[in-house]
């Protein structure tokens, strides 16, 4: 999948540090906590979600205020960012510039009070909720980046819906249709388990006839036999 997404955490961001510092931070991402539904389905993330992200050194990951590129609050090429993954969580701490003092001081007032992130997802998996509500689970991606947040949305969902379709071998705008029907739950119903037949205790179809198995494996011992003269 090579769709960006973007989700926000209900935990707040807060002054970390104040002076010359003026540090701000929160959880950007927390694990296992199940979102709200996203038109359909909802989401939680997996504790191994920023694994290869945090093991390659969290490569190019920045801090933007709203994820626009013309807000750059700290990147952690140059240090400015520090990531942490917790048992909470992905926590962020961004030592905001002097040339973005009011994101700071919104932050400050509590104006400014939630945080996302924006990321790639590599892989997912789906399943039922107990309540039987389809749940997505983000397993592992790429971290793009961290961002405080004015007025935390969610935005377009086709990319979990992309792989949903793909998990259950339909069409996209199937399972789109579905989903504004509140009928994502079918793509996820088990399929009926195959019959198992016990050929020590069932030799025969129960009416006297050999069993379609057995009388496979008579023809195939016969033309072996065939074969030998």
């Amino acid at each position: 999948m090579n769709e960006q997404e973007r989700r926000f955490t209900r935990g707040p961001v807060e002054v970390r540090a104040a002076g010359e510092s003026r540090t701000i931070g929160g959880y950007a991402a927390k694990f296992n906590a199940l979102s709200r539904n996203l038109g359909g389905f909802v989401e939680r993330i997996d504790p191994g979600f920023f694994a290869k992200s945090e093991g390659d050194g969290w490569p190019e990951a920045m801090a933007r205020y709203n994820h626009d590129d013309n807000m750059l609050l700290g990147t952690t090429g140059a240090g400015t960012l520090r990531l942490a993954v917790d048992g909470t969580g992905l926590d962020y701490q961004v030592d905001v510039p002097a040339a973005r003092a009011d994101v700071f001081e919104l932050v400050q007032r509590g104006d400014v009070a939630r945080s996302s992130f924006a990321f790639y997802t590599f892989e997912d998996d789906w399943a039922m909720t107990e309540q039987g509500f389809p749940v997505r689970t983000l397993l592992s991606g790429q971290l793009v980046d961290v961002a405080p947040v004015n007025t935390p949305a969610y935005l377009d969902t086709s990319t979990g819906l992309r792989s949903l379709a793909e998990r259950a071998g339909a069409e996209l705008e199937e399972v789109r249709g579905a989903a504004e029907d509140g009928q994502l739950a079918r793509f996820l119903e088990p399929k009926p388990a195959a019959t198992v037949i016990d050929l020590k205790t069932s030799e025969s179809g129960g009416q006297g006839d050999p069993h379609p198995l057995l009388a496979v494996r008579q023809r195939r011992a016969e033309l072996m036999r065939r074969r030998t003269f």
